[in-house]
């Protein structure tokens, strides 16, 4: 496990041991306040807990005041590529952290200025290295974007602000690619302690991408490397963040929501519209937040087993679905009700994990 400093972003930690966050960033034109507003209240909804927002234009940045203003409890990252009054300006509408490279504002007087201005307001810097953009010096010297001219373009964004000393910084290296990606990550965390923000840049549509950030993210993640994600998907930002929580979830290092186990189905099958019935119940269940582990099962050769470990399962036999409690039978259900009865028990779970516990409920649960 790799211990990173800590470093905070309004009221959420990343690093120093904290749980993996969850970020993305939206797809709206910022200057249209409503419709990111909108976008943010989706987003945070899906489970966003960073929000980052593209600043590419003066109109951009004059809205950040009033996004900031309908949307005060979510943390907001500013991203600004070379202009260093953009920069200012979002960090005097009150923004909680810059995605800034700070070698490519330009002159040493106007790096200074960011730099300080952030460190007075406590706003942390993302240094966000991209294959598809570095430096031509680089690219001469490594023949292409490989993971060590990434970590060279990233070591000499970290000189320029410990220079300044500034260290309330977190690191990105992201690639379009899971390869690069990984090993310019392995390789930097040889290097320095801060915080990593992981991602697979324009990873592709919802299917490719999910893939390869699930493998790249995995990768990592599953070594002890990275703070908080980021899932780049060619699709809605509240997929985006769907798929983030998917890839903590499996590897048990977050939990939230349902997570519903299904078998694949094969000619053992005692049901017809079982996919269907899978879909549904997951569509009715999205809004969930807490932590539920549910199984659908298509016939009972592995039914019994995973609704053992379910604190809700159902095993279909000939048309007919046996609902189970904590592994325990609890009543069979027509096929063409088992939806409407599985959603009610539950939601009847959820009323029960909610209600007040007496002192005795609360020893068993220890």
């Amino acid at each position: 496990m790799r211990k990173s400093r800590p470093v905070k972003v309004k009221d959420i930690q990343i690093g120093g041991g904290a749980p993996v966050v969850v970020q993305s960033m939206t797809k709206t034109d910022t200057a249209d306040v409503g419709a990111t507003v909108a976008q943010i209240e989706e987003m945070v909804s899906a489970g966003c807990e960073i929000v980052r927002l593209a600043v590419p234009d003066n109109d951009a940045a004059v809205a950040l005041k009033e996004i900031r203003k309908r949307v005060p409890e979510v943390p907001i990252v500013a991203d600004i590529h070379f202009h260093y009054k953009l920069a200012l300006m979002a960090l005097d509408a009150g923004i909680d952290k810059l995605r800034l490279n700070p070698g490519n504002i330009g002159k040493r007087e106007r790096i200074v200025e960011v730099v300080r201005a952030a460190q007075t307001q406590k706003v942390p810097i993302r240094i966000g290295v991209n294959g598809g953009s570095l430096e031509k010096d680089l690219l001469k010297k490594y023949g292409t974007a490989t993971p060590e001219a990434m970590v060279e373009s990233a070591l000499r964004h970290i000189q320029i602000l410990e220079d300044l000393g500034f260290t309330d910084t977190i690191v990105s290296l992201k690639a379009s690619d899971v390869h690069r990606t990984v090993g310019a990550y392995r390789l930097l965390a040889q290097k320095v302690d801060y915080p990593f923000h992981l991602g697979v840049t324009e990873a592709g549509t919802a299917f490719t991408g999910t893939v390869k950030s699930a493998i790249g993210l995995g990768i990592l993640l599953h070594e002890g490397i990275g703070d908080t994600i980021r899932v780049s998907l060619a699709a809605e930002p509240q997929e985006e963040v769907r798929v983030a929580w998917e890839i903590l979830k499996s590897l048990q290092l977050r939990a939230r929501g349902v997570t519903v186990v299904a078998c694949p189905t094969c000619g053992r099958l005692d049901v017809d519209n079982f996919v269907e019935i899978v879909t549904e119940i997951e569509r009715r269940l999205a809004h969930v937040e807490e932590p539920l582990h549910l199984s659908i099962m298509g016939c009972a050769v592995n039914g019994p087993g995973e609704a053992h470990d379910s604190q809700l399962g159902v095993t279909f036999g000939r048309g007919v679905g046996m609902i189970f409690k904590n592994g325990v039978p609890m009543r069979k259900v027509a096929g063409e009700d088992i939806v409407e009865a599985f959603v009610m028990e539950t939601e009847k779970l959820l009323a029960e994990i909610a209600a007040p516990k007496t002192e005795a409920e609360l020893v068993a649960i220890k």
